[in-house]
């Protein structure tokens, strides 16, 4: 597992991995119309490329192949933390939330903060993240639950 910082050379990468790990979530947890309007078809690549020029997220590669990414921006903020579905349940997620440990104690940030779904919620909590309120957002028409969580550093 190597940790690297964002290159516009994997954006499309990214695009997909975000894609397919929203997708492959259990329609139980989320519906396919939920799941589409989070992550809709076509994927809108552009968007995606301006996106992640402005976040710079940090890339987890697995012999190069991308297993995960997450984003923080400069206040504490973890905007995206998303693992693909080929490697889930080796780490990927732990190591890049780690990582961004790291860099935040480094920046001299006395907290992190997200809104995880309900997927990402335990990985979190697990995490030592605390959920302050529980959000219904609504997204392209539909309303999705997730959770405002924070943990002090």
């Amino acid at each position: 597992m190597e940790i690297v910082e964002y290159s516009s050379n994997r954006a499309k990468e990214i695009a997909d991995l975000f894609y397919e790990s929203v997708h492959s979530i259990d329609s139980s947890i989320y519906s396919e119309d939920q799941k589409q309007a989070w992550a809709p078809v076509p994927i809108d690549y552009i968007k995606w490329e301006v996106r992640l020029e402005n976040k710079k997220p940090f890339l987890l590669l697995i012999k190069n192949e991308l297993a995960g990414f997450i984003e923080l921006e400069s206040d504490g903020h973890i905007d995206c933390a998303y693992v693909s579905p080929k490697f889930q349940r080796e780490g990927v997620a732990t190591n890049l939330l780690n990582y961004v440990k790291s860099v935040a104690k480094n920046l001299g940030l006395d907290q992190l903060y997200v809104e995880a779904s309900i997927v990402a919620k335990p990985f979190f909590s697990k995490n030592g993240f605390l959920v302050e309120n529980k959000n219904q957002v609504s997204i392209n028409n539909m309303v999705l639950v997730n959770y405002s969580m924070r943990m002090e550093m």
